[in-house]
C-alpha cells in the first residue's frame, strides 16, 4: 500500500521505496516551500503527470555527475571556442523553468505543471531554486533564451531538475557550465535523478541509494559563499575546457 501524506505528515524511509516502478515512495502532500526543502533534503523528488496526485520518488541506483571528474567531450569544447553565445547565472529562472515545461517531440506531454512552476518560482524567491541560461546575443533587448537548466541546492548539495534547448548544443552548454561553476564552490555531486541515454552520453554515472543518501546527509550541512547565487554572467569558455 503506497503511503499517502497528509498535509503534516512526515516522507517515509527512502528504503520503504517500491522496486517497481523504481524509487516510488509516496504520494500526496504539497509542494510548499518546506515539503521541498524537506525532500530534496532526504533524497526525494516530486514527479508526476497533470491530473494524478503529487508523486514522490527517491529511485536506486541514483544518477549522478561526479563533479571533480567531469570533462566536456572534445567537440563541445571546440563548439564553445568558438561560440558568441552568452551564459548567465539566475537571470531568468522563471523563463527557464516555463521553456523546460513546453511539450517536446520525445516526450509524451510535460511533468512540469502549472503547480510545480509556481511551487519552484517560491523556491527560487526564497534562494534555494537557480538556473543557468544560454543566451544567443549579449545585448540585453536583443538577447535569445535558446537554453538552460534548473535545480535545487541545499547546501554543497546541487538536484539538477530539467534542462532545455531551443538550438543544438546550447543544454549541453547549460549543464557543463553547471557543473564546472559548481566545481569551484566544492560540490562533490550533481544529482540528476533517473538515468537516460542523453545523460549517459554526457557522463553521468549510477550509485546505490544508500551511498546517494549518506552524500545527500553530509553536503546539506556545508555552508556556501554568499555571493554563489547572485545572478552574474558566466565566461563560457572559461567553464566549457577540458583538463
Amino acid at each position: 500500500m503506497l503511503p499517502f501524506l497528509t498535509k503534516n505528515c512526515l516522507f517515509p524511509p527512502v528504503e520503504t521505496a517500491l522496486d517497481e516502478p523504481d524509487g516510488l515512495l509516496s504520494a500526496g502532500g504539497d509542494l510548499s516551500v518546506n515539503r521541498l526543502i524537506s525532500a530534496y533534503s532526504n533524497g526525494i523528488f516530486p514527479w508526476y503527470s497533470e491530473g494524478e496526485p503529487i508523486l514522490w520518488w527517491s529511485p536506486n541506483p541514483r544518477t549522478i555527475f561526479e563533479i571533480e571528474n567531469y570533462n566536456p567531450s572534445k567537440s563541445l569544447c571546440s563548439f564553445a571556442k568558438k561560440s558568441t553565445w552568452n551564459v548567465t547565472l539566475n537571470q531568468a529562472f522563471e523563463d527557464v523553468i516555463q521553456a523546460c515545461a513546453k511539450p517536446r517531440s520525445d516526450l509524451d506531454g510535460t511533468w512540469i505543471t502549472n503547480e510545480i512552476i509556481e511551487a519552484y518560482n517560491e523556491l527560487h524567491k526564497k534562494g534555494y531554486a537557480h538556473s543557468i541560461e544560454v543566451w544567443q546575443d549579449s545585448r540585453l533587448q536583443e538577447r535569445r533564451l535558446i537554453g538552460g537548466i534548473y535545480g535545487v541546492a541545499i547546501g554543497k548539495l546541487f538536484c539538477g531538475e530539467s534542462m532545455f534547448s531551443r538550438e543544438s548544443q546550447a543544454s549541453k552548454i547549460a549543464i557543463s557550465c553547471l557543473i564546472r561553476y559548481l566545481n569551484g564552490f566544492d560540490f562533490p555531486i550533481l544529482d540528476a535523478q533517473v538515468k537516460n541515454p542523453h545523460l549517459t552520453t554526457l557522463g553521468s554515472k549510477q550509485i546505490e541509494r544508500k551511498e546517494f543518501i549518506k552524500i545527500v546527509n553530509q553536503q546539506i550541512l556545508r555552508s556556501n559563499d554568499k555571493t554563489i547565487w547572485q545572478p552574474k554572467a558566466l565566461n563560457m569558455k572559461d567553464l566549457v575546457t577540458r583538463k
